[in-house]
């Protein structure tokens, strides 16, 4: 069989889809709830194309493909539904891509990474990650009057976290290192222009998503990943009291901001977020410390690829979907708690989830 993409000719076996098709031949078609070895099953439309002899808009990701096709995978009435479709997506997407203290900071420090790093008594991987971002004769934190602090999520329900002593003790222990080492010192005014490289690719520039109104219940939500009893520091003298201090901060960031799927196609469509978002999902935060997994429903875009990657059983629940319609989310079984969730299943959810809904809490 011959089928045409884009106008190019391509020889076809039966039983494929338009995507399938369309992969092999280099032909680029986004797709968010398509997964390679997982049943497809049209969702998000991004996928869209059309066939030019019945002027239909069909999901590429399971129209089977048919003898004498002629598909238009790139047009702009494809490209404009697409982008629809992501809109709409994002529509209810209720996260930010980065949490609003590396947002604020005028070199794009990874402030909530460092956080984590510290809080699990990772210091060896937090002062690895800022060699690699204060790779200047002065960090930024030096002369800033602490924005970071200022939009601290924290700030809102008691006070913010440390941020900037943390972040200039940490820098303390790097000036250390590099004093001792002659190799590690570098020309000056090269430093200098590593900072404005820095400045001139913050994170700003890239596509981010917004949260929108924030009820005070929601708002809690993320203190499920705080330890209930810390004390507030205000002095960082050691890494031990940095990570007790890093311990207070929220994570309101999303821990796939690099490897979010949807992110990427919606730099890929040029997609702006909308200013308005739909509370069809309030802020929730499910954690499974056993299987090293954490699910914000609300960055969920119900795709189901999680749902169909693991068949339940009783002795090894599943992540399913509950309720109906609009309100319909994924869920643990209504007979489980989420704690019981495999972490070999985990694995899985975290490979397939094309957002950062199903990360690993660590």
């Amino acid at each position: 069989m011959k089928i045409k993409i884009d106008n190019k000719e391509i020889d076809v076996r039966a039983n494929q889809t338009i995507l399938n098709v369309a992969s092999e031949a280099g032909i680029h078609i986004p797709a968010l709830c398509h997964k390679e070895g997982i049943e497809p099953y049209s969702s998000c439309m991004v996928c869209v194309v059309k066939d030019k002899k019945t002027n239909n808009f069909i999901p590429s990701c399971t129209a089977m493909i048919q003898d004498g096709m002629d598909i238009d995978a790139s047009g702009e009435e494809v490209v404009y539904l697409r982008k629809k479709a992501v809109e709409l997506l994002l529509i209810e997407h209720r996260a930010e891509c980065e949490a609003p203290c590396r947002i604020v900071c005028p070199a794009g420090y990874n402030i909530p990474l460092m956080n984590r790093l510290l809080q699990a008594g990772k210091t060896e991987e937090a002062i690895e990650l800022a060699v690699k971002e204060i790779s200047t004769p002065r960090i930024v934190c030096s002369d800033c009057p602490g924005y970071c602090e200022n939009a601290c999520r924290r700030k809102k329900i008691d006070e913010p976290v440390s941020i900037r002593n943390i972040m200039l003790f940490v820098y303390s222990n790097i000036r250390r290192e590099n004093e001792s080492d002659p190799d590690n010192s570098q020309d000056a005014s090269m430093q200098e222009e590593n900072l404005t490289k820095k400045v001139t690719n913050h994170v700003r520039k890239r596509f981010s998503s917004r949260i929108g109104k924030l009820e005070q219940v929601e708002q809690k939500e993320w203190l499920k990943e705080c330890l209930e009893d810390s004390t507030r520091i205000r002095e960082i003298t050691g890494f031990t009291v940095a990570g007790n201090e890093a311990s207070n901060c929220m994570h309101c960031d999303c821990r796939a901001a690099n490897d979010c799927r949807l992110r990427d196609v919606a730099v890929e469509l040029n997609v702006k977020d909308p200013s308005g978002k739909l509370v069809n999902a309030p802020i929730l935060k499910k954690i499974s410390r056993s299987a090293d997994l954490i699910f914000e429903n609300a960055k969920c875009i119900k795709c189901g690829l999680c749902v169909r990657a693991c068949e339940d059983n009783k002795d090894q629940p599943s992540l399913c979907f509950i309720n109906r319609g609009f309100i319909s989310i994924i869920s643990e079984p209504l007979t489980e708690e989420f704690e019981n969730i495999q972490k070999k299943k985990a694995d899985i959810y975290i490979d397939v989830c094309p957002t950062g809904a199903l990360t690993r809490f660590s």
